[in-house]
């Protein structure tokens, strides 16, 4: 089987971001990523489980959504490049956004667009180590 590329777009946001502040930040960032076509899917934190927006975003965008531990990504948050205090008081790790990216990419992930924010969003996406397109979402 041939490996292809992936992309996770990591997302985070204030509560009460409405879904399409979200979906326009995402479609941003992944023009931003240069690599159109590829296919994608979004990732956060399993906390935003009951934040509308998040999944109001996913649906508009046609984008599967997976809500990740918090584990998941505090075991890739040497790899984040921005660093929030406020996100590691409330979740205990650095960045939602570039977490979320990183873990949903896979081994070898890789930020293509560092933490991008708007209007109470955030997004990040990395792309997927070798592999990492044939994992099923």
């Amino acid at each position: 089987m041939t490996s292809r590329p992936f992309l996770a777009v990591g997302v985070g946001c204030r509560s009460g971001v409405p879904g399409a502040v979200i979906a326009d930040l995402v479609e941003r960032a992944l023009e931003a990523s240069a690599r159109p076509g590829t296919p994608a899917a979004m990732f956060t934190v399993v906390d935003k489980c009951a934040e509308p927006g998040i999944g109001e975003a996913a649906t508009a965008l046609g984008l599967a959504l997976v809500h990740l531990p918090r584990a998941a990504l505090a075991a890739v948050a040497e790899k984040v490049a921005t660093r929030s205090e406020k996100v590691v008081e409330l979740f205990g790790v650095p960045s939602i956004a570039e977490g979320a990216a990183l873990a949903g990419a896979g081994p070898g992930a890789r930020l293509v667009v560092e933490r991008m924010v708007d209007r109470g969003a955030t997004v990040a996406v990395a792309i997927g180590g070798e592999g990492s397109g044939d994992i099923e979402r």
